[in-house]
């Protein structure tokens, strides 16, 4: 039964110009309910990644309903839950954290659902027969299975931490029964892309923290649709170099919004309204600012 206030939050680092308060306040004042929702930045503390499990603790016990995670503890925190759910167990990732009546805490993953919407909305009938991703981390996990979900025939996975890549590659390859997924290494990226038919940015290359090109804007080409997970700024170099190129784009705009709704359904057993929140986006992100 929904109750009549909550307290969120969400954990992560450099998560200052975070939209989620706004998306989540926004939508509890559409239900008639009381929800606050707390950034607690591990920049802003000086805290590192390894104390996300102390601040989980320190929210629950402070009356916290849940939280949701992200950059850089997505997969940190998986091994100080007390449950995780299907989703999250098969992606070794968690996004949100539900903290029960009994003071156990229930990892969840909304990326990956949020992910699939947001690519079916954005960019219907996109060729999905080799797509390249950059990035396995705890979003990059999500993408990846939400792609082969999606029916990928082929995902090539580049990431700066090689053994984080072979993970998420052995662990795609062993749920699919098939070798679906492989690794390339950053130099051989350029000839993969020549022939791929999409190309998903799931690092934090992009973000004001980390600014710039994850790729040389040379390795797009005009038969590639080009997915960045970043949504701040909305028009990241990358997909502006992808635009010129006249690629299909599609920036993190649409999975933030779906991820968010479905955490506010675990939050609160509230069905959100999807289409108000999809608005409520444009909204907060129509001023310069959010492309900058």
């Amino acid at each position: 039964m929904a109750q009549d206030s909550y307290l969120v939050g969400l954990i992560g680092s450099g998560i200052g110009h975070s939209l989620s308060p706004e998306l989540h306040e926004r939508e509890a004042d559409r239900q008639g309910a009381r929800y606050l929702y707390r950034l607690l930045d591990l920049a802003v503390l000086g805290m590192s990644p390894g104390d996300a499990r102390r601040l989980v603790d320190a929210a629950r016990d402070c009356g916290f309903n849940g939280l949701n995670i992200t950059y850089p503890c997505k997969q940190l925190i998986v091994p100080h839950l007390d449950e995780l759910s299907t989703t999250a167990a098969r992606l070794g990732a968690v996004n949100t954290v539900v903290f029960r009546a009994d003071g156990r805490t229930v990892g969840h993953n909304t990326d990956i659902t949020g992910f699939r919407a947001a690519f079916l909305r954005g960019l219907p009938g996109a060729s999905v027969r080799h797509v390249v991703q950059l990035g396995a981390g705890g979003a990059g996990s999500a993408v990846a299975h939400a792609l082969f979900d999606l029916g990928v025939a082929r995902l090539t996975v580049v990431d700066t931490a090689a053994d984080r890549a072979d993970a998420l590659v052995r662990a795609l390859n062993k749920e699919a029964g098939a070798e679906r997924a492989d690794v390339c290494p950053k130099e051989s990226l350029g000839r993969e892309l020549a022939h791929a038919d999409g190309l998903v940015n799931a690092s934090p290359v992009g973000m004001p923290a980390h600014p710039g090109m994850p790729l040389p804007a040379d390795m797009l080409h005009g038969d590639l649709w080009v997915v960045d997970l970043v949504y701040r700024p909305l028009r990241t170099a990358l997909l502006e170099a992808a635009r010129s190129r006249r690629c299909e784009v599609l920036h993190g705009g649409g999975m933030l919004v779906h991820q968010a709704a479905d955490a506010f359904r675990e939050f609160t057993g509230i069905e959100p309204s999807r289409s108000a929140m999809l608005a409520d986006f444009a909204d907060l992100t129509a001023g310069p600012q959010a492309h900058t």
